[in-house]
């Protein structure tokens, strides 16, 4: 079983994630290091992006919005990965 078991897109990378994750801002950042699912630098600072604009600009808001998001991923993916067990 892989622990990478999730609705997220695969696909190839273009440029270095690591570079990309270097120049995110401090607090995604730290939201992404802890992230339970494999987020990729660039769909986050996308989800960013449009967290804090929805948000008026709150840091805050915007890394509750991305770990709400977060979790309707994980409940959207938990049967397929764990079984019903866990809905």
């Amino acid at each position: 079983m892989s622990n990478l078991n999730t609705s997220l897109r695969k696909r190839r990378r273009s440029c270095d994630p690591m570079r990309e994750f270097d120049h995110l801002p401090k607090a995604l950042r730290l939201w992404l290091s802890q992230a339970a699912l494999p987020w990729s630098p660039r769909s986050v600072r996308r989800l960013w992006s449009k967290a804090l604009h929805l948000h008026g600009g709150c840091e805050d808001r915007a890394l509750a919005h991305l770990s709400e998001i977060e979790s309707r991923r994980l409940a959207k993916d938990s049967p397929q990965v764990w079984g019903a067990v866990f809905q």
